[in-house]
C-alpha cells in the first residue's frame, strides 16, 4: 500500500520526501500514520529498483532538499499494480481505497472497469464480522447493541459503495 502510494503521488509531480510524507499521510495517515522510518527505506527500495529517481536542488533555509521523480519505469509499474492489484488490494478496505485514489492512472477504461468489477465481486458476497458457525450475522440478529451498530454502519458503507461501483462501471462500459 505505501509503494502504491509513493507511486501513485510521484506519478501526478515530482515531489520533496516530505510533501510526499504529507499526501500519503493525508490519504492513509487515519488509518496508519507514515512513520519515517517506513517511508524512507521504501522510498530507497523503488530508486534502487529503477521506479524513482532522486536529484538534489538547494534547500530554502538550510539544508539541500531531496526531490523524487518517477521514471518511466515507474509509470509503467504504478499502470501494472493499478491493473493487477493483490487481493489484499481488493479486499482490505484502506488497501483499496489507495488504489482507487490512483485509478485514473490505469487510462484504459476496460482495465478501470475491470478492477472494480473485482471489487463489487467482493462485496457482493455475503460477509459479516460474526458469524454462527458458517452462517454470516445480520445486524438484526444481534443483541449486543455495539456490534449490531457496528454491522449497521458498515452495511450502510457497503450499499453506498455498491451502488457507486454499479454506476461506475456502467459508465466506463457506456
Amino acid at each position: 500500500m505505501l509503494e502504491l502510494a509513493i507511486l501513485g503521488f510521484l506519478y501526478d509531480t515530482p515531489l520533496h520526501g516530505y510533501e510526499l510524507r504529507k499526501r500519503i499521510a493525508a490519504l492513509t495517515g487515519h488509518v496508519k500514520p507514515v512513520a519515517e522510518s517506513t517511508l524512507y527505506p521504501a522510498i530507497k527500495r523503488l530508486e534502487k529498483a529503477g521506479l524513482l529517481a532522486r536529484t538534489t536542488e538547494p534547500g530554502s533555509v538550510a539544508a539541500p532538499r531531496h526531490v523524487l521523480t518517477l521514471t518511466e519505469d515507474g509509470h509503467r509499474e504504478l499502470r501494472r499494480r493499478l491493473a493487477e492489484p493483490d487481493p489484499r488490494d481488493i479486499s482490505d478496505e484502506n488497501r483499496w481505497f489507495t488504489v482507487l485514489a490512483f485509478l485514473r492512472h490505469l487510462e484504459d477504461a476496460e482495465a478501470q472497469s475491470a478492477v472494480l468489477r473485482r471489487r463489487l465481486a467482493f462485496l457482493e458476497e455475503p460477509a459479516s464480522f460474526f458469524y454462527d458457525g458458517d452462517r454470516p450475522l445480520r445486524a438484526e440478529e444481534l443483541d449486543d447493541p455495539f456490534r449490531r451498530g457496528l454491522l449497521t454502519i458498515a452495511r450502510a458503507t457497503s450499499q453506498a459503495e455498491l451502488t457507486w461501483l454499479r454506476e461506475t462501471i456502467a459508465s466506463l462500459d457506456g
